[in-house]
């Protein structure tokens, strides 16, 4: 792995995701990330399935340290304190207040460590008429007007995965990395706030912009639609996307996949404007269609006339696919008492230098002496 970040020490006070998922950006790019959690329960995502070890908790916790500290007693609130005074970075999710009661606010430590980058996430921001409300992935998603956009409304319930709790990590982590080029001309510590609201509204930005540009108020299927984005079924149950975007080359081509020449001579399809209008109507034509060919057929033919697709796999598909194999995006490795670790690889690639390494998720409080007998050598 090519630690670009090297040299950066993370303390991370972080539980469920948000946090969690700002301090595995840094530690996958190298940065020393020690996870701070309570005695006895640490991160209550550990516990998700029972043990603490759930894969929930797995996912956002990989490449970091663990040490368990209770910051209300003197003993460990004095190793908590040393952690900060070496650290460059600070990163915490409570709701606002909290993190003053733990010992763990802002002014504090930077009272220690001026330089430090301290990172809030929370819910609604630190102020404001919400500012003390629990906020979850959901909520942040229905606040901001995405969770309108995945909604089906002809079957209305929450789908998919934690993407506000993940994005706000993701966030969180630019904001930090930002900082951190600042301080390294200037010198200079930054708090960096990045609650899930204000992180959902901004990665809601088309929808945002369509409004505020246009008076237009999109819905579910309003960017799929002009996109030319689709989903369908094949003869053996198994699905394909296509995403048809502009060009009339991909229309001519998945024409010639289908053995449909006459699609296009249809004046409903005949231009991009007329898609558009009777995308319902061209669902209908699809899924008639494709129950003629299996998947791996129909992929054949859509390769062959270079029509933008993909298989819709499950997740244990994905990772049978050609290119994903290629690319090796599982990564394993071997933890002393949990046994093997298998993940999914960070994406991002420095001079060609795929990073394949990984550390499987600390089990609590797993690196306790090793970080004391660190912070010992620094004493001397």
């Amino acid at each position: 792995m090519t630690k670009v970040l090297a040299g950066i020490t993370v303390i991370e006070q972080g539980t469920f995701i948000t946090g969690p998922a700002a301090g595995m950006l840094l530690a996958d790019l190298g940065a020393n990330v020690i996870k701070v959690e309570m005695p006895g329960k640490g991160d209550p995502f550990r516990a998700f399935k029972g043990g603490l070890y759930s894969p929930h908790y797995q996912t956002y916790n990989r490449n970091k340290r663990s040490i368990a500290l209770n910051t209300k007693e003197p003993e460990d609130l004095a190793t908590f304190d040393a952690l900060i005074r070496d650290a460059d970075v600070y990163i915490q999710n409570f709701r606002p207040g909290t993190a003053e009661r733990l010992g763990a606010g802002e002014a504090r430590l930077r009272e220690m460590n001026p330089g430090l980058i301290y990172c809030a996430i929370s819910g609604f921001g630190n102020d404001g008429p919400y500012a003390s409300r629990p906020s979850y992935d959901t909520v942040a998603q229905a606040a901001s007007g995405f969770l309108k956009l995945l909604i089906n409304p002809e079957n209305p319930r929450v789908v998919g995965p934690a993407m506000a709790d993940a994005l706000s990590g993701f966030y969180a982590a630019y904001g930090i990395l930002g900082a951190l080029v600042e301080r390294g001309r200037t010198g200079q510590g930054r708090r960096v706030d990045v609650s899930m609201l204000e992180a959902m509204c901004h990665f809601n930005l088309d929808a945002f912009t369509h409004y505020l540009s246009e008076n237009e108020i999109m819905g579910p299927y309003s960017r799929p639609q002009v996109s030319q984005s689709y989903v369908v079924e094949c003869a053996d149950g198994k699905w394909v996307a296509l995403h048809m975007s502009s060009p009339e080359k991909f229309w001519q081509g998945l024409a010639n996949a289908m053995e449909y020449p006459e699609l296009l001579q249809d004046e409903r399809f005949a231009t991009r404007e007329g898609r558009i209008d009777h995308q319902e109507q061209m669902i209908e034509v699809l899924k008639q269609v494709f129950k003629r060919h299996g998947r791996d057929e129909w992929c054949r033919r859509l390769e062959a006339e270079d029509v933008p697709h993909a298989p819709m796999y499950n997740t244990d598909e994905v990772l049978q696919d050609p290119q994903v194999k290629h690319l090796q995006l599982e990564v394993s490795t071997e933890h002393p008492t949990v046994g093997t670790f298998r993940t999914v690889r960070s994406p991002v690639s420095y001079d060609g230098v795929k990073p394949l390494d990984v550390v499987a998720p600390p089990v609590l409080d797993e690196h306790r002496q090793e970080i004391l007998d660190e912070m010992k050598r620094r004493q001397r």
